[in-house]
């Protein structure tokens, strides 16, 4: 952790750091992150807890860095709600590489309308809240990032591959 908070502070960015899960909820309600970097592997806590848990009050991306390999490790954390996941050991080019992706990919999100309508069906961008008809519709993380993804790109065509790579991280779509 503070290697690597060491090294990311080189590079330009100011690091905050939380040895649990916990610890890293918990932080000032006012502390915005524009990126969370979580190992599953926490003392308190499972990482998926803490993806969820955070998923359900914020939309900053996280990446995921673990020594779990398993594709149904993966799977899970991207479907709770993880935006990439990076296997150790790792370079830290490639680290940089994927922060930079996700800074990027949240920068358009936030720049573009926080509202999306399209007849009966609202999506508030911001809140990660998705109506028909002024009904919420409850949407797994997985679900609710395909379908904002197919909004941001309204009346566009997307390949499988790209909405692959969108929602499951550059690893995907082949």
């Amino acid at each position: 952790r503070r290697i690597l908070g060491r090294n990311l502070g080189s590079h330009g960015y100011r690091v905050e750091t939380a040895g649990t899960g916990r610890e890293g909820l918990d932080r000032d309600p006012g502390f915005h992150s524009d990126l969370v970097l979580l190992d599953l592997g926490l003392p308190d806590m499972s990482g998926i807890e803490v993806i969820a848990e955070l998923r359900a009050r914020t939309s900053t991306p996280i990446i995921v860095l673990s020594v779990r390999e398993t594709e149904a490790d993966k799977v899970a954390a991207l479907n709770i709600g993880a935006d990439d996941y990076v296997t150790k050991p790792f370079g830290i080019d490639e680290l940089l590489a994927r922060v930079r992706g996700a800074l990027r990919r949240a920068a358009r999100s936030t720049t573009t309308e926080p509202i999306f309508r399209s007849g009966p069906l609202t999506i508030d961008l911001a809140r990660r809240r998705v109506e028909v008809d002024g009904v919420e519709v409850h949407l797994t993380p997985t679900e609710y990032a395909l379908l904002a993804a197919l909004a941001a790109d309204a009346g566009s065509v997307l390949t499988e591959r790209a909405l692959l790579q969108r929602v499951w991280g550059a690893d995907y779509g082949s």
